[in-house]
């Protein structure tokens, strides 16, 4: 087995994310519109309301479904327009997407919403081919349009234009358009602006060549202080490796700490290789094993849209955590020696990847 230390560990699986590849970036989710989210409407439409509660239990939610398509048919009976938006909605949050395509597709020359999820839906593939021009197209029609109605979606537009430009999908790639558009979109930290672009700028500065890690760690303060749950373990490592701070060992074992506890799995899997680092073995098995673990309960795209953090650093986690529980039972360190075990767990495709990854130290996120 390759032997590394700890601190190998986490600085080379924060190697510079582009890896021959650039950020795999996802779409910005569709903003509240304080019109339906207000306590006024809200009280006037409480059982309209209710699916949006968590999915705690299958057969209410899905009897909370029906109710609400019921409901919903109605009022559009009785001409109310925005139900027809929160129907295409319903269809979506439900993973629907061919018949809220269908339903957007229907009202959008009267609906500012119905272009944005639009913009969204095309570009991301849901419920249709994938056609990123057109995608395009509908969220420059959210950014240019002067209507008021509109005002709420632009920052999150914005975000998902200058995600286009950065990927190059559906336009021209260009850097410097996808920074403008991120610059735009996160208004000098404004918590009501896009928060994930500004949290996307703090990985941008931190991968760009040459780095600007002053630039970075500014721009995850900032998403941090908004509640961005990935800046969050960010800033962690930021502080551990002072990179573009000072560095701070308390400061970062305070945001990883707290970023692990509200389920940002890189966060995880640094804390896993932090107690291996400093021989707090019993509990890096224990950590380490659950998070190991996560594939064979949880899919990757619903731990990605539950923590609105990035596969890319999902995984990450998963493959810090794999290979240190692994590590440890080769070694017998906080639990009795078991080299088979130590296989199947270096076998993992995640820890596969730790171990490739960790080859080649660089500096953190």
């Amino acid at each position: 087995m390759c032997s590394i230390t700890a601190t190998e560990g986490s600085k080379s699986l924060n190697k510079n994310t582009h890896c021959g590849n650039r950020m795999k970036l996802t779409s910005e989710k569709l903003p509240k519109n304080t019109f339906y989210t207000s306590s006024h409407y809200a009280a006037n439409n409480p059982k309209l309301l209710q699916w949006r509660k968590e999915k705690t239990d299958h057969y209410n939610h899905a009897n909370l479904v029906d109710k609400a398509l019921e409901l919903l048919k109605e009022r559009i009976r009785r001409g109310d327009s925005l139900a027809y938006f929160l129907r295409g909605q319903l269809y979506f949050e439900e993973g629907w997407y061919e018949e809220a395509l269908e339903q957007f597709e229907e009202i959008k020359e009267k609906d500012h919403q119905a272009i944005y999820q639009l913009g969204v839906m095309y570009y991301d593939g849901l419920g249709t081919t994938t056609d990123s021009e057109k995608g395009v197209e509908y969220m420059k029609k959210i950014v240019d349009s002067p209507c008021p109605k509109a005002r709420h979606l632009k920052f999150a537009a914005a975000y998902n234009l200058g995600r286009a430009y950065y990927e190059g999908n559906g336009v021209k790639r260009s850097d410097e358009e996808a920074e403008r558009l991120w610059l735009f979109a996160a208004d000098h930290g404004n918590p009501k602006a896009s928060v994930k672009a500004q949290s996307i700028l703090g990985l941008y500065y931190s991968t760009k060549e040459p780095k600007e890690l002053e630039k970075a760690f500014f721009w995850h303060s900032e998403a941090c202080g908004n509640g961005n749950l990935e800046s969050q373990g960010a800033l962690g490592l930021m502080y551990f490796y002072g990179q573009g701070t000072r560095q701070d060992t308390e400061a970062a074992l305070q945001c990883l700490r707290a970023a692990a506890a509200r389920g940002n799995v890189y966060a995880q899997g640094i804390l896993v290789e932090y107690y291996y680092k400093m021989k707090f073995f019993t509990k890096c098995v224990t950590f380490s094993k659950r998070i190991a673990d996560y594939d064979e309960v949880h899919d990757l795209p619903t731990i990605a849209q539950v923590t609105d953090c990035l596969p890319e650093f999902i995984v990450r986690g998963m493959a810090l955590a794999a290979f240190y529980h692994a590590r440890c039972l080769q070694l017998g360190l906080g639990v009795a020696k078991d080299e088979a075990r130590a296989g199947s767990y270096y076998s993992k495709p995640r820890a596969q990847t730790a171990r490739r990854i960790l080859k080649h130290p660089l500096s953190a996120y």
